[in-house]
């Protein structure tokens, strides 16, 4: 069995240092534990920083493609080299390495795909109240949509098994954290969350430049893996919404059309039509989307079967 542990970084030279130096090179359950480092096209000296502290496998991007790309690459790459279990971790040394072992513990007794570590944001000093309510809600609302019981959504502390990388698929240019869970719930597989501890931290986030930026950035990305996996959902409320209010106003010019006048009310009239006429052609988009969904469906299944062959199948 071979545990991959990999760290997208991108300008991480002052902090991979600790990060390596806290992570294990034997744990409980595998007979091999890797180091992978994903260099997102750092300008200071990341990639020497991991060769000079024991990293087994560097990848360098030519050019800042983001966490998600950097993610996805690493996880392509750990196939590769044949891992059984790929844990995701940050460069700037914010998660606990101790932890690692409760990781992958739900995936070696064959409990789970995925686990996910939870932090204790009520404990994390340099998290302001603000970022704290907002990563509860965030957590939240993707609990909800998901219908998982993750208790920290955000948390880039993960481990997968060797069938759930192979499965996973990333569209999110900005983060891969909120799209995976919703894709695994899709794909029938089981979501685990563990209780992890956290660092000090070494530096400031870089996905959150403000809090109006990292509420913004959720938002659209929340809104896009909604409709990439909820198409059907996301267009028919929309469509039945529109379709509904029309057709209250439409009664309420029928209503003072016979009642009262028939002249009159004609902007009422004006805003049905349109209103009805939208909400009807959303109505559409909501099937045609349903169509493009079972076939997107299909072709994951299929890319996961070429997959297979083109990792080769680990016994």
């Amino acid at each position: 069995m071979k545990l991959i542990i990999q760290i997208p970084c991108y300008n991480e030279a002052d902090t991979l240092p600790v990060t390596l130096k806290n992570l294990p090179r034997i744990v409980e359950g595998f007979t091999e534990v890797e180091w992978l480092i994903i260099d997102d096209g750092s300008t200071d000296s990341t990639v020497d920083t991991a060769k000079a502290n024991g990293a087994d496998h560097i990848i360098q991007l030519t050019k800042h493609q983001g966490l998600a790309r950097a993610f996805t690459r690493g996880i392509e790459e750990c196939l590769k080299h044949g891992a059984d279990v790929i844990i995701n971790t940050d460069g700037d040394n914010q998660y606990n390495a101790l932890d690692i072992p409760a990781l992958v513990r739900p995936i070696l007794e064959g409990k789970a795909d995925i686990v996910i570590g939870a932090r204790p944001i009520n404990k994390i000093k340099h998290f302001s109240p603000l970022k704290k309510l907002l990563q509860k809600l965030g957590s939240t609302f993707v609990r909800i949509i998901s219908n998982t019981d993750v208790k920290d959504a955000p948390s880039g502390f993960r481990a997968f098994s060797r069938d759930a990388a192979i499965n996973l698929n990333v569209f999110n240019p900005y983060t891969y954290t909120l799209e995976t869970i919703i894709q695994a719930k899709q794909k029938n597989m089981t979501i685990v969350s563990v209780p992890v501890m956290v660092n000090e931290d070494l530096r400031p986030s870089r996905l959150v430049n403000s809090l109006f930026s990292y509420i913004k950035r959720s938002f659209i990305t929340i809104v896009r893996i909604f409709i990439i996996y909820r198409p059907f959902r996301f267009f028919i409320t929309i469509g039945l919404s529109l379709f509904l209010a029309g057709f209250l106003i439409g009664l309420r010019f029928l209503y003072y059309y016979f009642t009262f006048s028939p002249s009159g009310h004609v902007q009422s009239l004006i805003l049905a039509s349109v209103l009805l006429g939208i909400g009807f052609q959303t109505i559409l988009i909501a099937f045609i989307a349903d169509l493009l969904a079972v076939n997107r469906r299909i072709l994951e299944d299929i890319q996961y079967r070429l997959r297979k062959i083109d990792y080769g199948k680990k016994e």
